[in-house]
């Protein structure tokens, strides 16, 4: 009787397809079970209920500035509107590139495969997310708040030049810091009860995106050559910057009557703000420096963009 030896390289290679098909499959199995219609799962007929906040106070930018202390309770909670408007807006624009970086991602890969599978299950979850932000956006009666022309057009070249584990550190960052704020905000009784609802719409789900990009993260960087690995960082840490940058347009602070320098300079010397953003990417720092992201000039990059500590 004869045997069969597979190289180290390709058993290292059937292992890791095996492990990224279960874990895709769990994921499936878990978006049957908990997956939400917002047109049918909120009531989006319901009138807001006088008093209450848009966001957590908390996690408004201006929260325990000087400026903050001097407005009134009314400019306070228009405030919160229009920043859980300029949020939503953040979100639909990350989310559309995302799903060009994901349908990118399984090009290649084989159709049938519940990797790829569950990655189109991600896609239309990431198609009703960016449909719900935007009815939620006009159900408030505020503007949208798109994100610059220079950053619209970063997120162009990025998306072009992304290398594969550099575009799951990106789906990352997108994900876990507005995550961690939405896990404040769908329990918080202050807040308006559609608002809570989409939170925990989008926390359930985006629960199952993250996993599934944590692992093929880690995956990728256990094989990148350097090159890739190298790149990886750096363009990571190029993106921290610019999310950090568009996280709330500036212009919402004029559009309810504040100086908009004025407030964009208290939000930068903001002690609380500084924690609130490092608290949202915790979680996520500690992960990319477990699987060796936080390197190098991409290290300097993260610490200048305010979110690593």
């Amino acid at each position: 009787m004869t045997t069969t030896t597979e190289p180290p390289a390709l058993r290292d290679a059937l292992g890791l397809i095996k492990d990224r098909e279960r874990v895709a499959e769990r994921l499936l199995e878990s978006s049957a079970r908990h997956s939400f219609d917002p047109d049918t799962e909120l009531d989006w007929d319901a009138p807001f209920e006088p008093g209450k906040w848009f966001w957590p106070p908390e996690l408004v930018s201006l929260y325990d500035t000087p400026m903050w202390r001097r407005m009134p309770e009314e400019q306070r909670q228009l405030l919160a509107r229009h920043e859980a408007a300029a949020l939503a807006s953040l979100g639909i624009w990350f989310e559309i590139i995302l799903i060009q970086l994901m349908t990118r991602h399984i090009y290649d890969k084989p159709a049938t495969s519940a990797h790829v599978r569950y990655a189109l299950t991600e896609i239309a979850d990431e198609c009703r997310h960016s449909k719900m932000f935007a009815r939620l956006i006009t159900k408030s009666g505020t503007p949208a708040y798109p994100v610059t022309r220079l950053h619209h057009n970063l997120g162009r070249i990025f998306k072009a030049i992304s290398t594969t584990p550099g575009s799951f550190t990106a789906t990352l960052l997108g994900e876990e810091i507005l995550d961690w704020m939405q896990r404040l905000t769908f329990p918080d009784e202050r807040v308006q009860p559609l608002v809570r609802g989409v939170t925990r719409i989008h926390v359930v789900e985006e629960a199952r995106h993250v996993r599934y990009a944590r692992e093929e993260l880690r995956r990728q960087m256990l094989r990148a050559p350097r090159w890739e690995a190298e790149l990886t960082r750096i363009g990571s840490g190029e993106f921290s910057r610019i999310f950090s940058q568009a996280f709330i347009n500036p212009k919402v602070y004029s559009d309810v009557g504040l100086d908009r320098r004025a407030a964009v300079a208290q939000v930068r010397a903001s002690a609380h703000r500084r924690e609130v953003m490092r608290s949202g990417a915790g979680k996520l720092t500690e992960f990319l420096d477990d699987v060796g992201v936080m390197r190098g000039v991409g290290r300097r990059l993260w610490k200048s963009s305010g979110l690593l500590a």
